[in-house]
């Protein structure tokens, strides 16, 4: 990896860090994140994963439009870090531990692929 894609990365998962820490405190049913993306065509490619216990966390979440909170937590975090998408809706989405176990044995690995 070329430390400027090393770098951009560490940036990313600082602050995605404080995301998770945050949401963790604020949002019912959050559990962890994870992120992937292809650093040619960054920040466009980055697809940020928000996992909940459960899909009913899900559908809570979205009745609430707590949805748009964590988006918009996202955003901010990473444009503290100097990375501005340019439509959360793009980039940031939502899964669930129970989905995970149902359909792919809980292996994130093949479930993120």
């Amino acid at each position: 990896m070329k430390s400027t894609i090393k770098k951009l990365d560490d940036n990313v998962v600082k602050a995605l860090t404080k995301v998770c820490e945050e949401a963790k405190q604020d949002v019912d049913g959050f559990d962890w994140l994870t992120h992937r993306a292809d650093y040619s065509n960054f920040p466009g490619s980055l697809v940020v994963t928000c996992v909940f216990l459960t899909e009913l966390h899900i559908v809570q979440l979205k009745a609430e439009s707590r949805d748009t909170y964590l988006r918009k937590l996202i955003h901010k975090h990473l444009l503290k870090v100097g990375i501005l998408l340019k439509d959360p809706r793009r980039n940031v989405f939502f899964d669930s531990e129970e989905a995970c176990t149902a359909g792919h044995s809980g292996d994130w690995g093949k479930r993120l692929a």
